[in-house]
């Protein structure tokens, strides 16, 4: 663009989410709209174009604006079975579409790999326009097979295609110096309101596990995979204090010394792991297993069941020194690993205490 912004384009949650209501409309109403409008997690609407197939389907081409996204002009199909009673929504893979076969995700193994936030989407859609009746959702996404080779849903155990991801149902593509430049700002605005002591989450989930898990006054600040720098800028700012907060799929690398947590820059995670647990004397056995594991969770599983579940606060507590040494000993760091969950999974030593269930209860209450 002339301005050098880049782009925003949308999700396949979007997308998926758009091309059900372009199926409801038809089934119920009789009308092939040639653009439907649909509502995001934000609040904001999205209109999109839609695709009418003589097989009943419905569809809309992903439009990733100018992120280099791997279903960037792939097309998004729907089917929607609706039954003849109230009952519950179901979600099918089809052509595409990948299936969940490790246990550690965000879905149950055997499901499609259809994101919650996404079925969210999908399934408000459903509600506005058929109210409580039962349906099932087929997905689609043709050649999805081949290009889901070129991400990393193997390794996640994630079989026969693609994911239908989102959370905001927008895409916003940043290049890497525009993306710090914005965190650093974050950072900024919360040192000049006064703010010595601060959070550091990866991400908007890890921010609402803090908020609900600790008592603590200190604001959030996300700085996703970008750990070093961000230490390094709060330093520069003065800040005094800093809990690295987040979940210990991407987290634990910082207790190998990997200050940048994207999957493209390095991974290390089973490494680091099986390093703690042969140090603690695990057997051979269970060194492979927690070596051959897809998912953290899997990893975790593991260690509970070999009665080893503390080595996650020792490696929170390696993570937090090779902070420290990272800022020369000028911020106190401690730093939390999170279960999928949002539950503390371990911790160093000066990391603040949670907050008990009893009152995230009455918060909840009271509307808080």
């Amino acid at each position: 663009m002339p301005d050098g912004r880049l782009r925003e384009g949308y999700t396949t949650g979007s997308c998926a989410a758009a091309a059900v209501r372009a199926c409801l409309e038809w089934q119920i109403h009789g009308k092939k709209p040639e653009y439907v409008s649909i509502e995001l997690p934000s609040g904001r609407r999205l209109t999109l174009p839609v695709i009418f197939d003589d097989d009943g389907s419905c569809g809309v081409i992903k439009d990733a604006g100018d992120d280099p996204d791997v279903t960037d002009g792939c097309m998004v199909k729907a089917w929607v079975r609706l039954d003849d009673q109230p009952g519950d929504i179901r979600f099918t893979a089809g052509e595409g579409i990948g299936t969940v076969t490790v246990p550690g995700l965000k879905l149950p193994v055997g499901e499609a790999a259809v994101n919650p936030v996404p079925r969210q989407m999908i399934s408000r859609q459903i509600r506005q326009m058929a109210g409580a009746s039962g349906a099932e959702v087929i997905l689609s996404i043709p050649g999805g097979k081949e290009l889901a080779k070129k991400t990393f849903n193997p390794r996640l155990g994630v079989v026969g295609g693609l994911s239908i991801l989102g959370t905001t149902g927008i895409v916003r593509p940043m290049s890497e110096e525009a993306v710090i430049q914005t965190l650093k700002l974050d950072l900024s605005v919360a040192v000049s309101a006064g703010h010595k002591a601060l959070f550091f989450v990866l991400g908007e989930s890890g921010e609402k596990a803090v908020k609900k898990r600790f008592a603590c006054p200190y604001p959030c600040v996300q700085i996703s995979n970008y750990i070093g720098i961000m230490l390094d800028a709060a330093k520069e700012m003065g800040v005094e204090r800093i809990i690295v907060a987040g979940f210990a799929g991407k987290l634990v690398k910082v207790a190998a010394d990997i200050m940048n947590t994207h999957s493209h820059v390095a991974d290390g995670r089973r490494e680091t792991v099986c390093t703690f647990a042969a140090l603690d004397g695990a057997d051979r056995s269970v060194i492979r297993e927690i070596y051959q594991c897809a998912t953290m969770a899997q990893a975790v599983a593991i260690l509970k069941r070999d009665n080893r579940s503390g080595l996650w606060s020792q490696m929170a507590q390696k993570a937090a020194e090779n902070c420290r040494l990272r800022v020369g000993g000028c911020l106190d760091v401690d730093v939390v690993f999170l279960d999928n969950d949002g539950s503390v999974l371990g911790k160093s030593d000066g990391a603040p205490k949670e907050v008990p269930e009893t009152i995230n209860d009455e918060r909840k209450q009271e509307g808080q």
